[in-house]
């Protein structure tokens, strides 16, 4: 998602900015910790402030690219004043087989759901109706149409530039997309939708899958579809 706005001649986009702090303070072991924390700004309110002001290269749209279990620190979305949130989610069968292939560990505190949903319920009573939801199962079917109707809930024109982008390492990209980002960066648009069937796991994996369902389908309820 982040290499589609990317493509956008309206945007800026960040990669995972709250990465370094959360690391820093949690001590997770996370792969490139070390040179994660050495890369970027370790303060959460730091951090938190630079994302609230304008865009860096003083572009109209800054696409922040945000993961839920990052935001355990002193700052969560709702700090974030004056930006519009929109929420990613994905199967957790497939999340959890794709988080395995990159870390030997997995647990559903990983994955982000049950954070995800937090927010999202605090977002609808903010706004008092639910923001933008995306599930990649949609764009992948349909990337013009779920997008689109992405961009006209974030009240931004949609640009069929978000279709396609080149191959390889953006600028942007955090210094963790070595260990991460292999498969991202051979893409140049969307490929063909997930599975539509629940991935055979391992009983580890399968337990975690588990454990995040009721969240991811809370949240899907309120996927954007194609019109």
């Amino acid at each position: 998602m982040m290499r589609s706005f990317s493509s956008r001649p309206d945007c800026f986009v960040s990669d995972e900015p709250f990465y370094g702090a959360f690391l820093k303070e949690t001590g997770a072991d996370h792969p490139m910790a070390e040179e994660v924390i050495a890369s970027m700004e370790t303060d959460w309110r730091k951090v938190a402030e630079a994302l609230a002001g304008d865009p860096p290269d003083g572009s109209p749209v800054w696409y922040q690219k945000h993961m839920a279990h990052h935001m355990v620190g002193p700052i969560a979305p709702d700090d974030l004043e004056g930006l519009t949130h929109a929420f990613l989610i994905r199967d957790p069968h497939l999340m959890a087989a794709s988080y395995a292939r990159k870390r030997e560990t997995v647990t559903s505190a990983d994955l982000g759901l049950r954070l995800q949903r937090e927010f999202f319920d605090r977002e609808c009573q903010r706004l008092g109706h639910a923001p933008p939801v995306i599930d990649s199962a949609y764009v992948l079917a349909e990337p013009s149409g779920v997008l689109s109707q992405l961009c006209w809930a974030l009240g931004i024109s949609w640009d069929p530039a978000m279709l396609s982008w080149p191959a390889g390492r953006h600028p942007q990209d955090g210094i963790w997309a070595s260990h991460w980002y292999g498969h991202v960066e051979a893409s140049t648009g969307f490929e063909s939708p997930d599975f539509t069937d629940p991935l055979p796991l391992a009983p580890a994996l399968q337990a975690v899958a588990d454990a995040c369902m009721d969240d991811y389908l809370h949240l899907s309820r309120f996927a954007l579809r194609n019109a």
